[in-house]
């Protein structure tokens, strides 16, 4: 039994539900063999005709994969395309707001002020977890239209209470995003589970960081039939080339390929939050179910500038979190050069 239903055709705006979307040939005709001569392409070259605009046969090997349904699945140019597309869909410039819970991934903020849609930053508590009493006084209000869920968080890499996330699931009449970049480097379940019982639910993932496939730019973004539809009404007709497809098609095969580098990337995880957490200059590590580790340390801005003069680049996050630094997860080699480094740093 579903545990929230709302009116989904309610919260889209007006002018997205009246809108005609563009037909494509590949709309009209759907077959594969035949001459043709409908959507002015070039007869030669090897990439010479238009991709399939919904890309099928890729969701078909995704679904397989993430053990989703296909037409419950739609693939952007990256997440950010779909966090793009769902102020579009569902925020009225200038009138509607969104929730996000800082810090968090600056995309939303980005998206949100392209949209000109207000965002409302509420603050995670000291373990970076949510907060439920300060979501209170906008559960209600039907001005706010979306919330954004990251979880594991990005940057601080810790995977955001469950239950706090199912009760405002339960509770709020917008649209939740849950935002599951790093979900494979996580030893919890994804939200992707839970889609029948929530018809406002999307779940993002990506291809970029556990497949490690940054460079082929694809976003999955999960949810109802429903709001499949109007994503796929929004979205620009031919937005993942033929190219991209058919490489993620023949990466995918490689499952057991992926599992090890999970693996692996795991172990080095928490080699590294041991070897970090001896280093007198470090403060804390934050507990991280992501391929990388936000570190705080006495003072990151030396820190940084002095791993960059020995050419190992990590990011500053010291201007989102005080004094951090965020930390990717390399290979065997990479960590043990950083860690060398900072040993030498320490004792400096």
């Amino acid at each position: 039994m579903s545990n929230n239903k709302i009116n989904i055709n309610e919260l889209v705006r007006p002018n997205i539900k009246a809108l005609s979307p563009y037909a494509s040939a590949k709309d009209e005709y759907k077959g594969e063999k035949g001459i043709f001569l409908d959507a002015n392409e070039n007869p030669f070259g090897t990439v010479n005709r238009y991709p399939d605009p919904y890309q099928l046969a890729l969701k078909q090997v995704i679904s397989k994969v993430k053990g989703g349904k296909p037409n419950q699945l739609f693939l952007g140019n990256g997440s950010d395309e779909a966090i793009d597309l769902v102020y579009r869909i569902f925020c009225q410039p200038n009138k509607d707001k969104a929730i996000v819970f800082t810090p968090t991934y600056a995309m939303y903020e980005v998206y949100a002020d392209v949209n000109a849609v207000e965002l409302i930053p509420l603050p995670l508590n000291d373990a970076f977890d949510l907060e439920p009493a300060v979501v209170e006084p906008y559960l209600e209000d039907p001005t706010v239209k979306l919330m954004f869920i990251c979880s594991p968080n990005n940057p601080t890499g810790n995977l955001l209470d469950r239950n706090s996330i199912t009760a405002l699931l339960t509770r709020f009449k917008g649209i939740v995003i849950i935002d599951e970049a790093y979900i494979d480097f996580s030893n919890e379940p994804s939200w992707l589970e839970e889609l029948a019982k929530y018809n406002n639910l999307i779940v993002l993932q990506t291809l970029s960081k556990g497949w490690g496939m940054a460079g082929l730019r694809i976003g999955m973004a999960w949810m109802s039939e429903e709001l499949v539809s109007y994503f796929n009404k929004v979205k620009s007709p031919y937005n993942l080339s033929s190219v991209t497809q058919e490489e993620a098609i023949k990466q995918l095969q490689d499952t057991a390929g992926f599992q090890q580098r999970i693996k692996l990337l795991i172990e080095e995880r928490e080699k590294l939050i041991q070897e970090l957490k001896q280093l007198s200059i470090v403060k804390r590590v934050c507990p991280s179910q992501t391929n990388y580790l936000l570190v705080e340390f006495g003072n990151a801005d030396k820190v940084y500038e002095a791993l960059i003069n020995k050419q190992i680049i990590v990011r500053n996050r010291s201007k989102v979190v005080e004094n951090t630094l965020r930390i990717s997860i390399g290979t065997s080699e990479e960590n043990n050069q950083l860690i060398t480094a900072l040993k030498t740093i320490d004792r400096e």
